[in-house]
């Protein structure tokens, strides 16, 4: 088990490397004319192999999506790394989902070099499977979506669960959030009850996009971003976007995200194929520039690439 102390210097360790990573960014940057991307948030599935309950059969997403797909998706837009995110398999194909992705991961042939795998924290057995990957470099932490029509609010904050959560820290593992704008209050208790493990809130806390009254999505993301072992992945909402959307749509959700949790604590992600529901992964990369064009690119270069490298210690 790893020791507070160690934690911290492991953290200071990266924490010391952000200038190099900065100016080695800025300087790739120059050199290949756009921004070079790190992409925190890989869905692949193949459905000869794995089941996915949550896909509906008469959906798009209905359709193996491999490695091949997402390389094409992704083909002129400078992604240099992605971590892949688990993809809420049937619950009896955790380990066999875990261990075939990290395999791509260890076989350095594609763009995934890290990975955020399922799992059930609130789980009597969750130790004992957590161990069969231990020490595997890969592993950068573990999700359950929380966000599912039968998972009841506060269901994440039972003892179970929140034993489970902290477990992850003390392996130096993270744990993904991935919530209904609802439950962010439940997601503020359970971080408070979890100060030795690090939290990366999905898809800008699915903030209401079309909603008149934002102001209990803002204040829990305020309320969130006040501790400091927790960052935003910004992606995901250009799903909720209707139609004939434009980058102004997504504008105040990702500009509220952006203000919360500042420049150093957010990190692009994009959510494809799940993104193909309303754009393709060049779509929402444009509109997301666009956004935030006016910033100075040293906030730009960490939101695409530095943040990712340093957060999940890649480099």
């Amino acid at each position: 088990m790893d020791s507070p102390v160690s934690r911290r210097t492991f953290i200071a360790g990266l924490a010391a490397t952000t200038t190099a990573l900065a100016q080695a960014s800025a300087a790739d940057d120059n050199d290949k004319g756009q921004l070079r991307i790190v992409d925190t948030h890989v869905h692949l599935w193949d459905l000869k192999r794995f089941t996915l309950p949550w896909i509906e059969k008469d959906s798009p997403l209905a359709r193996s999506f491999v490695m091949k797909d997402y390389q094409a998706a992704i083909r002129g837009l400078n992604v240099v790394k992605g971590v892949y995110m688990e993809v809420d398999v049937s619950p009896k194909q955790l380990v066999a989902e875990a261990e075939y992705v990290l395999d791509i991961c260890r076989q350095g042939k594609t763009p995934l070099v890290a990975a955020v795998i399922g799992g059930r924290p609130g789980a009597d057995d969750f130790p004992k499977y957590l161990q069969r990957f231990r020490g595997n470099r890969y592993l950068k932490g573990v999700r359950q979506v929380l966000q599912n029509p039968a998972t009841k609010p506060g269901y994440c904050l039972s003892e179970n669960f929140v034993r489970g959560v902290r477990r992850l820290g003390e392996l130096n593992l993270c744990f993904d959030l991935c919530m209904r704008p609802t439950d962010l209050g439940d997601a503020v208790k359970l971080v408070e009850a979890c100060p030795d493990t690090r939290f990366i809130l999905d898809h800008c806390g699915n903030g209401p996009l079309y909603a008149k009254d934002r102001t209990q999505w803002q204040r829990d993301m305020d309320r969130l971003a006040r501790f400091k072992n927790t960052v935003c992945k910004v992606s995901g909402i250009v799903v909720e976007a209707r139609p004939k959307w434009t980058p102004d749509h997504l504008a105040p959700i990702i500009n509220h995200t952006l203000r919360a949790f500042g420049s150093e604590r957010v990190m692009f992600a994009g959510d494809w194929p799940v993104c193909t529901l309303r754009a393709t992964f060049r779509q929402w990369v444009d509109a997301l520039k666009t956004i935030v064009r006016e910033r100075p690119a040293a906030e730009q270069r960490r939101l695409f690439h530095d943040n990712a490298v340093r957060f999940y210690a890649l480099a």
